[in-house]
């Protein structure tokens, strides 16, 4: 499919085929797919975690609130910001930008590339993602505020900010994910209605994880589309700037 028959294919389905299974290797891979989204500064502070087990997703389907969608899902992808790793995902992505910078940088250059690389990786992302009850938020963005006087600086460095971003992030692969299943012809729903305290019991998570959505495939039945598609007209979203 061309990416406007992929786009236009990707619907909410509602209710899946109960007769028809669908691949757990065409997920994964799909899933693999997603890894290649972008994430902010490439920290990649998500997980998936791909649920094929019946009584799981039993589980899952009840913490959805017994939605048709997940009580008919025939596989489910529950998406999770980890942004409790930022340091040792800051320290792999140092150590692979700094051979990066040796193998494709010119050698006159690649000291300075390097220092600035262990510089944003070593020491301004740990500052960013570092969390304490709200007070390092605090700290980062009256910091902001006072080198916003003289400089464009990120304003946005509040504790909250920051979730914001990493759940965007991992927003980017859910959606990277959705348009693979639709390319290999299943179909998804995405789910935010969930007590996200009994998807961690369910998956066996620890209280620092964040759950970002509950994903749904399956094989959609004409009843799971619910009539046709509404967008708003694109004169209100569309807005261009110069000629």
């Amino acid at each position: 499919m061309s990416l406007q028959e992929i786009l236009g294919h990707r619907r909410a389905v509602r209710h899946f085929d109960p007769a028809r299974p669908i691949d757990a290797e065409t997920v994964k891979r799909c899933l693999e797919m997603a890894t290649l989204a972008p994430t902010s500064s490439n920290m990649q502070l998500w997980e998936c975690y791909h649920v094929t087990d019946e009584a799981v997703m039993k589980k899952l389907s009840r913490t959805c609130l017994d939605q048709f969608t997940a009580r008919s899902a025939r596989q489910m992808v529950v998406f999770v910001t980890r942004q409790d790793r930022y340091r040792s995902h800051a320290r792999a992505v140092l150590a692979f930008e700094e051979g990066n910078v040796r193998r494709n940088s010119p050698a006159e250059k690649q000291e300075k590339r390097i220092a600035k690389q262990r510089f944003y990786y070593g020491r301004v992302m740990p500052f960013l993602y570092s969390r304490c009850f709200g007070l390092f938020g605090l700290f980062r963005k009256a910091l902001a505020q006072v080198v916003g006087l003289f400089r464009p600086i990120v304003h946005q460095l509040s504790e909250g900010d920051v979730r914001v971003v990493v759940h965007k992030s991992c927003a980017l692969a859910v959606q990277t994910f959705m348009l693979a299943m639709s390319e290999a012809g299943y179909d998804t729903c995405p789910l935010e209605g969930f007590d996200s305290r009994l998807v961690k019991k369910a998956l066996g998570l620890p209280h620092t994880v964040e759950i970002n959505m509950v994903i749904t495939c399956g094989l959609r039945l004409p009843d799971g589309i619910w009539g046709d598609r509404f967008r708003l007209p694109f004169k209100e979203t569309y807005h261009r700037l110069g000629q």
